[in-house]
């Protein structure tokens, strides 16, 4: 009796056949790739929230009235923007440096007949005294400004296409205009 439990034992111990570790080496791979993708995907959503708020921040600034010992330090909308913008970035260890404006600026209607242009600010795109509502809707329209801008990822997934595949990321933000 004793005899056949051990040889019994023996079976089942040596008698897998090693399909376990195939199993694992078919496996683990897989999952390895699946945990690196999360981590880099996530990243992105993290670079993409914080770009986002840096747009709003930057078009909250835009909007601000200028103070009147700011002016001699050439304080206007377009600086105000990229500076509260390049704050939010060094906080969130991110290079405002690497900063671009979108290939086109987004299409927006001026408000009073005064120009929308991008402004002076090479790597971010301000347009002052834009639409936001459409007056015929609600009676009269809000007048606002809009932040564009773009920023780029890496992403490093092995063994895909993505794999040190550079995108460019747009945040864009507009505020209402406060008359005083």
């Amino acid at each position: 009796m004793r005899k056949r439990l051990i040889q019994t034992l023996r079976i089942l111990t040596f008698g897998t056949s090693a399909a376990e570790i195939a199993e694992a080496a078919a496996v683990l791979p897989l999952l390895f790739m699946v945990l690196i993708g999360i981590f880099w995907f996530g990243q992105a959503f993290r670079i993409y929230g914080t770009i986002t708020r840096a747009a709003q921040d930057g078009a909250r600034a835009a909007v601000a009235p200028a103070c009147a010992t700011c002016a001699a330090l050439g304080s206007t909308p377009p600086v105000n923007a990229y500076n509260a913008i390049s704050d939010v970035l060094t906080t969130a260890r991110l290079d405002p440096q690497q900063l671009s404006r979108l290939g086109t600026p987004p299409s927006v209607v001026s408000c009073n007949g005064k120009s929308t242009a991008c402004g002076t600010e090479p790597k971010i795109c301000v347009q002052q005294n834009i639409q936001l509502s459409d007056p015929a809707k609600s009676g009269t329209g809000m007048c606002g400004v809009s932040v564009t801008f773009q920023y780029p990822y890496q992403f490093s997934l092995p063994f895909t296409s993505l794999s040190q595949q550079r995108i460019q990321i747009p945040a864009a933000a507009r505020v209402r205009q406060e008359t005083q």
